[in-house]
């Protein structure tokens, strides 16, 4: 079964499937380059679909950076330039877990901006979270950003759940 068909058949929900179809696929030489391909959704007219292929994409690319795998530049690059079609929030937290595995060259910082910025008031508090850790990550790699950055995190202290602060403390330590 390819990839797309494994994704389209996953339920959304089971990480016991999601970890199967990650097993089934990781070692096939072109799997990121399908992950890539599949979290643009292009193929897909139906917006279920994407989401669910999307959510599905985004997962298994985060655990196979996990897992020590790498991206191309030319990958990397593409992520990046796919960050403002991320239509479910699941699919935002998982490329946000995914930064700390990027390098965010001077070319993409302005999008992952853009992003950070959209993020850091989803409704979600994990994605919040996790943007919060964007922004760190961005500020270690662009020093420009390092004032604004500790701004956010001060407001956040004060403002944000008490998971999001954990998180937070979490990067200050």
């Amino acid at each position: 079964m390819s990839l797309q068909s494994s994704l389209l058949a996953w339920d959304g929900k089971s990480a016991d499937d999601i970890g199967q179809i990650f097993q089934s696929h990781k070692s096939s030489k072109d799997f990121t380059d399908n992950l890539l391909q599949l979290i643009t959704g292009s193929q897909l007219a139906n917006t279920q679909d994407l989401q669910n292929v999307q959510k599905g994409a985004t997962w298994l690319l985060k655990a196979w950076l996990e897992a020590g795998g790498m991206l191309s530049l030319k990958q990397t690059n593409s992520v990046y330039r796919q960050l403002a079609q991320l239509a479910h929030w699941e699919s935002r937290l998982h490329v946000l877990q995914s930064l700390p595995f990027l390098k965010i060259s001077k070319s993409n910082k302005s999008r992952l901006e853009s992003f950070l910025r959209e993020c850091l008031v989803d409704s979600n508090k994990f994605v919040r979270a996790w943007t919060y850790n964007g922004w760190h990550l961005l500020a270690q790699q662009h020093p420009e950003y390092q004032e604004e950055v500790e701004k956010f995190l001060e407001m956040a202290m004060r403002d944000e759940a008490p998971s999001v602060k954990a998180r937070i403390r979490n990067l200050l330590n």
